[in-house]
């Protein structure tokens, strides 16, 4: 006999302009790209003031607690904000001017260095073609000879004074300039960003959703309040982490430490990569300073011991273990802002990034952002389960076991109702619309065997369930019969785990049991309890009444109970059962009926010894 053809159904023709809208997505996605690289100029002063407005807005809100006013709160706020850059920056430029101007000492102490190391000749070489190249040490090559002038004599042609008189402004009134037109748009767009930032928030209200206003408003108020609280610690941490590096350069000698604790501070905010860049510098300056190696090994360890105090102990203090990014989505991250952006996308990268996640997980429309970037499983548990088992995973599903049952408080019926039994619904439910072939069906059925076959080893009852009567702890006291179902047997073989690991002697059987060649195979004399074990899909009412009468025939004396695994709470197969009554109980998780066994194996105790009297 033929098996049937479960394939999917051909899918039906597209719209004609599915193509089209493709090809326009990516258009679309193409000049995105291309208004944020070239809108640059615009963008980062305003992606800096948004997220300078959430680092500054609780610090704005303490000072109009003290009845400041709201325009007098922000505007306090953004000055001290901008002082403390501003002499950040003046200090940087004070240290930086004495550094170059110590350079070519350290250059020879450095040259010294790396001439005394046999085998670095290579190294010496682009060493020495560097500093040439920087003006510093080293001959300088004679400029060649240019025609009409003898050699070593430069003929430059007198300009035009109005355009020497431009050049001259350009050069250098544009390096000052720029910077200046930056820090006022990033000035500006945070006062105002601080003034209307409720007018704001309302407005992405309404881009978000105002049907569920009153959910959409909590989601976002929080969503802000903890990006807030999130930038304003690193923020801190990271200021703390500058001092404390500063500091310690400080005390062992190495010039200009304190640029190279506001570099130490910057790169906090570049994962990966940040500490090295912050590193390179010092670690270099150290080397060309100190005759030995003694100040560079120092300078090592320093940058070693705070970045372990920072991300081993402060940081999950403060942010938890986990930051809320995958590893892929930092680096993609970083180095997209980086490639539009330059240095300001490097550091701005993994902030802007927490944004859009904490927003993608409080705001539902944002969620896209959440499953990208975010560091939460993409798929559910039972998922999970699913599509491991669809790919032939077997280990990633017993992996996936022991990580959840190696959780406090877990269990193997938690497990069970919450992971297994759902994965195994899900595949019924393919099986059922005719979703899934026969072949990936065993293909499941042989994964998810050899997980149970794994999930036995896992030991014996607890102790604590030798209290139950002898009779029903021997081997085939509790029988798990399968229903008609094509993994209505994994089902079995699942109950009778649970069911074995709450003490009881349970063993599973397939619905083979219950045909008139196979009776000799239950003893009415040792089966205490019958669990019949199905899922909605792929069984009928008639059916499992008909299974029911079977077991009534054949073991008389033995309670019955039906496991509904996964049933809904309006499922009519369940509302058909507890109608007629056909079982001692109804059960629809691994949890009821393991509690159930006990219960039932407990009342037979009590009553043996009252029947004797």
């Amino acid at each position: 006999m033929a098996l049937p053809d479960r394939r999917l159904p051909p899918a039906p023709p597209g719209p004609a302009g599915g193509p089209v809208a493709g090809a326009a997505m990516l258009v679309s996605a193409a000049i995105v790209v291309a208004a944020i690289s070239y809108g640059r100029d615009v963008l980062v002063p305003l992606v800096l003031a948004v997220l300078l407005a959430f680092v500054l807005a609780p610090v704005a809100r303490a000072l109009q607690r003290l009845r400041l006013g709201k325009g007098l709160s922000v505007l306090a706020a953004v000055l001290i904000a901008f002082a403390l850059i501003g002499g950040i920056f003046a200090a940087i430029g004070t240290q930086a001017a004495d550094l170059v101007a110590d350079l070519p000492g350290y250059a020879a102490t450095l040259r010294a260095k790396l001439g005394a190391l046999s085998g670095l000749g290579d190294l010496l070489r682009r060493a020495e073609a560097l500093m040439s190249g920087l003006g510093i040490g080293g001959p300088l090559e004679p400029p060649p000879e240019l025609p009409g002038g003898a050699a070593g004599t430069v003929v430059v042609a007198p300009p035009r004074t109005d355009r020497a008189l431009l050049s001259v402004l350009g050069s250098v009134l544009g390096p000052i300039l720029h910077p200046l037109a930056t820090a006022g748009l990033v000035i500006i767009f945070t006062v105002l960003t601080l003034l209307y930032r409720e007018d704001l928030r309302d407005r992405a209200i309404r881009l978000a959703g105002s049907r569920d206003l009153h959910r959409t408003m909590t989601a976002m108020n929080d969503a802000a309040a903890r990006l807030s609280r999130l930038f304003l610690a690193q923020v801190a941490l990271n200021a703390g982490y500058a001092v404390f590096i500063a500091a310690l350069l400080w005390a062992i000698g190495l010039p200009s430490p304190f640029l190279w604790g506001i570099l130490a501070g910057l790169m906090r905010f570049v994962p990966f990569i940040g500490t090295p860049i912050a590193v390179g510098p010092p670690l270099l300056l150290a080397a060309a300073v100190d005759p030995g190696w003694t100040l560079a090994i120092t300078v090592l360890a320093v940058f070693l011991v705070g970045g372990a105090v920072m991300g081993q102990v402060l940081e999950p203090l403060f942010f938890g273990r986990r930051t809320g990014l995958s590893p892929l989505s930092v680096v993609l991250s970083t180095t997209f802002w980086a490639f539009l952006w330059g240095p300001i996308g490097l550091l701005i990268a993994t902030p802007l990034t927490v944004g859009l996640v904490v927003l993608g997980r409080h705001v539902p429309r944002f969620e896209f952002f959440d499953v990208m970037l975010g560091d939460r499983p993409p798929l559910q548990p039972q998922e999970s389960f699913y599509q491991r088992a669809l790919e032939g995973d077997a280990d990633g599903l017993v992996d996936q076991a022991r990580d959840i049952l190696a959780e406090p408080g877990a269990s193997l019926a938690a497990y069970g109702d919450s992971v297994a039994l759902q994965g195994i619904a899900l595949a019924q439910t393919d099986w059922a619309r005719e979703a899934l072939e026969p072949e990936r069906l065993e293909i499941i059925r042989a994964q998810v065997g050899t997980l149970l076959d794994d999930l036995s080893d896992l030991g014996d009852a607890p102790a604590g369930t030798a209290s139950l009567p002898e009779p029903w702890r021997a081997e085939g006291a509790v029988v798990c019969i399968a229903g008609r179902g094509p993994l209505d047997d994994l089902t079995a073989r699942l109950a009778g785990l649970v069911l074995h690991r709450a003490g009881l002697g349970a063993r599973a059987e397939t619905s083979a049991v219950l045909e008139t060649a196979n009776l000799g195979q239950l003893d009415p004399g040792l089966v205490r309890l019958v669990c019949l074990s199905v899922l909605e899909e792929g069984n009928s009412v008639a059916g499992l009444r008909y299974f029911l009468r079977r077991i009534a025939r054949q073991l008389p004396e033995a309670k019955v109970m039906v496991g509904l695994w996964d049933a809904p709470s309006d499922s009519p197969m369940l509302a058909a059962l507890r109608e007629e009554g056909p079982a001692e109980a109804i059960v629809t998780s691994l949890g009821e009926a393991a509690a159930l066994g006990e219960a039932l194996a407990a009342r037979a105790a009590t009553a043996r010894p009252a029947a004797s009297l």
